[in-house]
């Protein structure tokens, strides 16, 4: 880990933060798209009997909307599927084990899925939906916002982030940074256990955040390279949240800076492997470093 040599473009990257656009939901076989750029389909049928199966999806929802939604998998692949009113929702683990029955309500923007379906219309039908409550309980917190979701921790949380307002006064604790291919932004097997290693890090500090920081390099246009960074940095703090266990109250805006401040000369191959990053900064605020 490279700590002193990084702390120019973690500021940079502090006073540039952004959130990256949720995806819109991509559609087989449309009929008309409406307001908000989701495509709209006939209504799913009410029986899913006798219908062929279809592939079992893994991943997280990444858009809904009425009886649609979409399903990224771990490798980027987005998935959209329609629910009907025959499609089965269930959440398992909690105190006492067993699975619940929820309603289609309950499928929320992040929430880790696993879901069966049918083949309908040239397209996909969610026929049963299981995730863990664990899960649910956490999108649910980030629906309804950090002051009422995490009721719990509003007061220790707010009053920290009171004290690390001004970027300058952060001690930079640790920087792990992960790699991509070119024009890629999957994770992998290496780096998905690097930021489980780096939350496990952070973990054991108090007061610790997480800045993540997505970079290309200067292959591409600008407005190609921006978009790519944000889609790098947004896939990292998934994993970090959804498989590291990383708590997204503790988690800064993710921001991308396309082929800005390059980690090495992007005229070289093997300076360009090294420039497609992202940067995972653990942050403590000078004002309760040590307490």
């Amino acid at each position: 880990m490279n700590v002193a040599s990084n702390r120019p473009a973690i500021l940079a990257a502090l006073a540039a933060l952004a959130v990256a656009a949720p995806a819109s939901v991509v559609a087989q076989q449309a009929t008309t798209v409406n307001e908000d750029g989701l495509i709209v389909y006939g209504n799913a049928p009410e029986s899913l009997e006798g219908l062929p199966e279809g592939p079992e999806i893994e991943g997280f929802i990444s858009a809904r909307k009425g009886d649609r939604m979409q399903v990224t998998g771990e490798t980027g692949t987005k998935t959209a599927l329609a629910i009907s009113p025959a499609t089965t929702v269930k959440g398992s683990g909690g105190f006492l084990g067993g699975s619940k029955k929820m309603t289609t309500a309950d499928l929320l923007n992040g929430l880790p899925v696993s879901v069966k379906t049918v083949q309908w219309n040239g397209g996909l039908v969610a026929s049963a939906v299981k995730f863990k409550k664990g899960d649910f309980k956490t999108a649910a917190m980030i629906q309804r916002g950090t002051a009422q979701g995490f009721a719990e921790q509003t007061a220790a949380t707010e009053a920290l982030r009171s004290r690390v307002a001004d970027i300058d006064n952060y001690n930079v604790k640790g920087v792990t940074n992960v790699y991509f291919d070119t024009g890629k932004y999957n994770l992998s097997g290496q780096s998905q256990a690097e930021l489980c290693a780096a939350a496990n890090q952070a973990q054991g500090m108090d007061n610790a955040l997480l800045l993540v920081v997505g970079y290309t390099d200067s292959t591409g246009d600008y407005e190609f390279n921006q978009e790519l960074s944000e889609k790098r940095a947004t896939r990292v703090v998934n994993y970090l949240q959804q498989a590291c266990g990383w708590k997204p109250y503790r988690m800064l805006t993710p921001t991308g800076m396309a082929e800005a401040d390059p980690a090495a000369d992007n005229t070289t191959e093997a300076g360009k492997a090294q420039n497609r990053r992202v940067a995972v900064n653990i942050l403590v605020s000078k004002a309760v470093d040590g307490i």
